[in-house]
Protein backbone atom coordinates (compact mmCIF):
# COMPACT_ATOMS: atom_id res chain seq x y z
CA UNK A 1 0.00 0.00 0.00
CA UNK A 2 1.35 3.43 -0.93
CA UNK A 3 1.85 6.02 1.79
CA UNK A 4 -1.01 8.12 0.37
CA UNK A 5 -3.37 5.11 0.48
CA UNK A 6 -2.31 4.37 4.05
CA UNK A 7 -2.89 7.97 5.14
CA UNK A 8 -6.31 7.93 3.51
CA UNK A 9 -7.17 4.73 5.37
CA UNK A 10 -6.18 5.99 8.81
CA UNK A 11 -7.84 9.38 8.37
CA UNK A 12 -11.06 7.53 7.49
CA UNK A 13 -10.80 5.20 10.51
CA UNK A 14 -13.94 5.59 12.64
CA UNK A 15 -12.46 4.22 15.88
CA UNK A 16 -9.17 4.19 17.78
CA UNK A 17 -9.06 0.41 17.50
CA UNK A 18 -9.20 0.41 13.71
CA UNK A 19 -6.77 3.31 13.37
CA UNK A 20 -4.23 1.71 15.73
CA UNK A 21 -4.46 -1.66 13.95
CA UNK A 22 -3.70 -0.07 10.58
CA UNK A 23 -0.93 2.12 12.00
CA UNK A 24 0.73 -0.80 13.81
CA UNK A 25 0.68 -2.91 10.65
CA UNK A 26 2.31 -0.10 8.68
CA UNK A 27 5.05 0.42 11.27
CA UNK A 28 5.68 -3.33 11.43
CA UNK A 29 6.28 -3.31 7.68
CA UNK A 30 9.12 -0.84 8.30
CA UNK A 31 10.60 -3.12 10.97
CA UNK A 32 9.03 -1.58 14.10
CA UNK A 33 6.93 -4.29 15.73
CA UNK A 34 6.57 -2.80 19.23
CA UNK A 35 5.05 0.64 19.61
CA UNK A 36 4.02 2.96 22.42
CA UNK A 37 1.92 6.03 21.73
CA UNK A 38 1.19 8.35 24.62
CA UNK A 39 -0.86 11.53 24.96
CA UNK A 40 -1.59 13.71 27.97
CA UNK A 41 -3.53 16.94 28.37
CA UNK A 42 -2.29 17.49 31.93
CA UNK A 43 1.38 18.27 31.50
CA UNK A 44 2.96 20.74 33.94
CA UNK A 45 6.69 21.19 33.43
CA UNK A 46 8.22 17.71 33.64
CA UNK A 47 5.10 16.25 35.21
CA UNK A 48 2.75 14.50 32.79
CA UNK A 49 -0.15 14.34 35.24
CA UNK A 50 -2.02 11.32 36.53
CA UNK A 51 -1.11 8.16 34.54
CA UNK A 52 -4.79 7.16 34.79
CA UNK A 53 -5.56 10.10 32.49
CA UNK A 54 -2.96 9.17 29.86
CA UNK A 55 -4.08 7.90 26.50
CA UNK A 56 -1.73 4.95 25.93
CA UNK A 57 -1.77 2.75 22.84
CA UNK A 58 0.78 -0.03 22.54
CA UNK A 59 1.75 -3.26 20.85
CA UNK A 60 4.19 -4.21 23.62
CA UNK A 61 3.48 -7.24 25.78
CA UNK A 62 2.01 -6.61 29.25
CA UNK A 63 5.20 -7.76 30.96
CA UNK A 64 6.94 -4.73 29.46
CA UNK A 65 4.29 -2.03 29.41
CA UNK A 66 2.93 -2.61 32.92
CA UNK A 67 6.24 -1.97 34.75
CA UNK A 68 7.11 0.82 32.32
CA UNK A 69 3.89 2.73 33.07
CA UNK A 70 2.62 1.46 36.43
CA UNK A 71 6.03 1.35 38.15
CA UNK A 72 6.91 4.78 36.78
CA UNK A 73 9.89 3.76 34.64
CA UNK A 74 8.66 6.15 31.96
CA UNK A 75 9.35 9.09 34.27
CA UNK A 76 13.11 8.40 34.16
CA UNK A 77 13.30 7.13 30.56
CA UNK A 78 15.95 9.15 28.68
CA UNK A 79 13.90 9.32 25.49
CA UNK A 80 10.80 10.49 27.38
CA UNK A 81 12.89 13.32 28.81
CA UNK A 82 14.13 14.10 25.32
CA UNK A 83 10.55 14.17 24.00
CA UNK A 84 9.50 16.68 26.67
CA UNK A 85 12.21 19.09 25.57
CA UNK A 86 12.16 18.58 21.79
CA UNK A 87 9.95 18.02 18.77
CA UNK A 88 10.67 15.75 15.81
CA UNK A 89 12.40 12.37 15.62
CA UNK A 90 15.46 11.09 17.47
CA UNK A 91 17.52 7.93 17.07
CA UNK A 92 18.06 5.82 20.16
CA UNK A 93 21.76 6.04 19.38
CA UNK A 94 21.60 9.05 21.69
CA UNK A 95 21.18 6.72 24.68
CA UNK A 96 24.31 4.74 23.79
CA UNK A 97 26.20 8.00 23.53
CA UNK A 98 24.92 9.06 26.97
CA UNK A 99 26.04 5.74 28.47
CA UNK A 100 29.50 6.06 26.89
CA UNK A 101 29.89 9.63 28.11
CA UNK A 102 28.75 8.78 31.64
CA UNK A 103 26.03 11.44 31.63
CA UNK A 104 23.11 9.17 32.62
CA UNK A 105 21.69 9.25 36.12
CA UNK A 106 21.26 6.04 38.14
CA UNK A 107 17.50 6.19 37.57
CA UNK A 108 18.01 6.51 33.80
CA UNK A 109 20.49 3.61 33.79
CA UNK A 110 17.90 1.49 35.61
CA UNK A 111 15.46 2.13 32.75
CA UNK A 112 18.12 1.33 30.13
CA UNK A 113 18.96 -1.94 31.92
CA UNK A 114 15.26 -2.83 32.06
CA UNK A 115 14.91 -2.15 28.33
CA UNK A 116 17.92 -4.31 27.52
CA UNK A 117 16.49 -7.20 29.56
CA UNK A 118 13.23 -6.86 27.64
CA UNK A 119 14.89 -6.67 24.21
CA UNK A 120 13.98 -3.01 23.74
CA UNK A 121 17.33 -1.88 22.39
CA UNK A 122 16.98 -0.22 18.98
CA UNK A 123 14.47 2.28 17.68
CA UNK A 124 13.36 5.88 17.31
CA UNK A 125 11.28 8.30 19.35
CA UNK A 126 8.96 10.85 17.76
CA UNK A 127 7.86 13.89 19.77
CA UNK A 128 4.82 15.59 18.29
CA UNK A 129 4.33 19.33 18.08
CA UNK A 130 2.23 20.51 21.02
CA UNK A 131 -0.81 22.70 20.47
CA UNK A 132 -0.94 23.85 24.11
CA UNK A 133 1.34 24.06 27.14
CA UNK A 134 -0.62 21.29 28.88
CA UNK A 135 -0.64 18.76 26.04
CA UNK A 136 2.12 16.41 24.94
CA UNK A 137 2.15 13.44 22.60
CA UNK A 138 5.00 11.12 21.67
CA UNK A 139 5.63 7.70 20.14
CA UNK A 140 8.38 5.17 20.78
CA UNK A 141 9.06 2.83 17.86
CA UNK A 142 10.98 -0.29 18.90
CA UNK A 143 12.62 -2.31 16.13
CA UNK A 144 12.09 -6.04 15.99
CA UNK A 145 14.62 -8.13 17.86
CA UNK A 146 17.70 -8.87 15.78
CA UNK A 147 17.93 -5.39 14.29
CA UNK A 148 20.76 -3.18 15.54
CA UNK A 149 20.63 0.58 15.84
CA UNK A 150 22.78 0.74 12.70
CA UNK A 151 20.07 -1.27 10.90
CA UNK A 152 17.36 1.04 12.22
CA UNK A 153 19.24 4.19 11.23
CA UNK A 154 19.61 2.76 7.72
CA UNK A 155 15.84 2.13 7.58
CA UNK A 156 15.29 5.69 8.76
CA UNK A 157 17.60 7.11 6.10
CA UNK A 158 15.42 5.46 3.45
CA UNK A 159 11.91 5.73 4.93
CA UNK A 160 12.18 8.22 7.80
CA UNK A 161 10.13 10.98 6.18
CA UNK A 162 7.25 8.61 5.42
CA UNK A 163 7.42 7.13 8.94
CA UNK A 164 7.28 10.56 10.57
CA UNK A 165 4.45 11.62 8.25
CA UNK A 166 2.42 8.49 9.06
CA UNK A 167 2.93 9.02 12.79
CA UNK A 168 2.05 12.72 12.61
CA UNK A 169 -1.21 11.98 10.79
CA UNK A 170 -2.02 9.13 13.19
CA UNK A 171 -1.38 11.46 16.14
CA UNK A 172 -3.71 14.14 14.73
CA UNK A 173 -6.42 11.56 14.04
CA UNK A 174 -6.07 9.98 17.49
CA UNK A 175 -6.45 13.43 19.02
CA UNK A 176 -9.83 13.81 17.31
CA UNK A 177 -11.35 10.44 18.24
CA UNK A 178 -13.32 9.69 21.43
CA UNK A 179 -11.33 7.94 24.13
CA UNK A 180 -12.66 6.59 27.40
CA UNK A 181 -10.02 5.60 29.99
CA UNK A 182 -10.93 2.30 31.71
CA UNK A 183 -11.64 4.01 35.05
CA UNK A 184 -13.09 7.24 33.66
CA UNK A 185 -16.21 6.16 31.74
CA UNK A 186 -19.41 8.22 31.67
CA UNK A 187 -22.96 6.98 31.36
CA UNK A 188 -25.15 8.40 28.61
CA UNK A 189 -27.08 10.48 31.16
CA UNK A 190 -23.91 11.84 32.77
CA UNK A 191 -22.55 12.83 29.38
CA UNK A 192 -25.82 14.50 28.39
CA UNK A 193 -25.90 16.53 31.60
CA UNK A 194 -22.30 17.68 31.08
CA UNK A 195 -23.10 18.63 27.50
CA UNK A 196 -25.92 20.88 28.66
CA UNK A 197 -23.58 22.45 31.23
CA UNK A 198 -21.13 23.05 28.41
CA UNK A 199 -23.93 24.85 26.57
CA UNK A 200 -24.33 27.19 29.53
CA UNK A 201 -27.57 25.74 30.89
CA UNK A 202 -28.47 25.92 34.58
CA UNK A 203 -29.50 22.93 36.65
CA UNK A 204 -33.14 24.02 36.34
CA UNK A 205 -32.78 24.32 32.55
CA UNK A 206 -31.15 20.89 32.31
CA UNK A 207 -33.87 19.31 34.44
CA UNK A 208 -36.52 20.57 32.01
CA UNK A 209 -34.54 19.58 28.92
CA UNK A 210 -33.83 16.08 30.24
CA UNK A 211 -37.24 15.57 31.82
CA UNK A 212 -35.70 15.03 35.26
CA UNK A 213 -35.84 16.68 38.66
CA UNK A 214 -33.06 19.14 39.57
CA UNK A 215 -31.93 16.73 42.29
CA UNK A 216 -31.50 13.94 39.74
CA UNK A 217 -29.53 16.25 37.45
CA UNK A 218 -27.27 17.13 40.39
CA UNK A 219 -26.81 13.41 41.05
CA UNK A 220 -25.73 12.77 37.44
CA UNK A 221 -23.29 15.68 37.59
CA UNK A 222 -21.87 14.45 40.90
CA UNK A 223 -21.37 10.95 39.51
CA UNK A 224 -19.75 12.43 36.39
CA UNK A 225 -17.30 14.33 38.59
CA UNK A 226 -16.51 11.16 40.50
CA UNK A 227 -16.05 9.13 37.31
CA UNK A 228 -13.66 11.69 35.86
CA UNK A 229 -11.89 12.17 39.22
CA UNK A 230 -12.34 15.94 39.37
CA UNK A 231 -13.68 18.33 41.99
CA UNK A 232 -15.89 20.68 39.98
CA UNK A 233 -18.37 20.36 37.15
CA UNK A 234 -16.32 22.81 35.08
CA UNK A 235 -13.32 20.49 35.39
CA UNK A 236 -15.52 17.56 34.37
CA UNK A 237 -16.65 19.38 31.22
CA UNK A 238 -13.03 20.21 30.36
CA UNK A 239 -11.75 16.67 30.92
CA UNK A 240 -14.60 15.12 28.94
CA UNK A 241 -13.85 17.57 26.12
CA UNK A 242 -10.14 16.61 26.18
CA UNK A 243 -11.18 12.98 25.78
CA UNK A 244 -13.57 13.87 22.96
CA UNK A 245 -16.45 12.44 24.99
CA UNK A 246 -18.64 15.51 24.46
CA UNK A 247 -21.21 15.61 21.64
CA UNK A 248 -19.94 12.36 20.16
CA UNK A 249 -21.63 10.75 17.18
CA UNK A 250 -22.90 7.32 18.21
CA UNK A 251 -21.51 4.62 15.93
Amino acid sequence: MSISSHLEAITDAPTLEELWKRHAERMQAYGFDRLIYGLTHYRSGYSLGDPNDFLILTTHKPEYIEPFINDGFYFHAPMVKWALEHEGACSWRMMAEMVESGTMTKAEMKVVDFNQRMGVTAGYTISFKSVSQRSKGAAALTAREGLSQDDVDAIWDEHGRDIVLANNVAHLKISSLPYTPPTRSLTKRQREALQWVGDGKTTQDIAILMGLTPATVEKHLRLARESLNVETTAQAVLKAAFQNQMFIVEQ
